[in-house]
């Protein structure tokens, strides 16, 4: 992805790809920086392939830590998968004055995945989106190119709010 002064990035995620995805070891570190913001991904071992405001890609190696109790890749890493794609190329793209989060997920598993996988999200029209529910498509392929998951999570967009418009509720103070 190319930028200049006049077309940045959207969103800090996706400049911080665009700095660090340019070499494998800055993919890694990228991808770890991803998980330990969001630890449960780390299950999967992740690697973010790409990223840019519109799409996203991420791989996952076939190995046992990833297996169900036929040795095949477990569904729920395949979910885990779809859900990190989407989630990076949604804050990669989204205006910054909006903020998202997953309220549904509709998945269906077409093959069986024996292979390592590649996760990708394509949005569209992605630059009109408002607030409201949207639906995001993602794809899981093998080695071989098939589709062997695919998914469409649906996702609730609302404003922003102000900077220190939440406060926690330890800051309530207790009687």
């Amino acid at each position: 992805m190319s930028t200049t002064a006049s077309n940045p990035p959207v969103n800090p995620l996706a400049r911080h790809f665009e700095r660090f995805g340019g070499t494998a070891l800055g993919r890694w570190a990228f991808s770890q920086a991803v998980v330990t913001r969001a630890p449960f991904f780390g299950s999967i071992s992740p690697r973010i392939e790409r990223l840019e405001p519109g799409y996203a890609r991420l791989s996952m190696k076939n190995r046992r830590s990833v297996h169900n109790h036929i040795g095949t890749v477990h569904a729920i890493a395949m979910c885990n998968m779809a859900e990190l794609v989407m989630g990076t190329c949604v804050e990669a793209s989204l205006d910054p004055a909006l903020r998202w989060i997953p309220v549904g997920m509709e998945v269906e598993y077409l093959k069986r995945a024996t292979t390592d996988l590649v996760a990708e999200c394509r949005l569209e029209n992605w630059q009109a989106w408002e607030v409201g529910d949207v639906t995001v498509p993602v794809s899981i392929t093998n080695t071989h190119g098939d589709v062997v998951c695919a998914a469409r999570i649906r996702l609730r967009l609302s404003p922003k709010p102000p900077k220190g418009a939440h406060k926690s509720s330890s800051s309530k103070g207790a009687a």
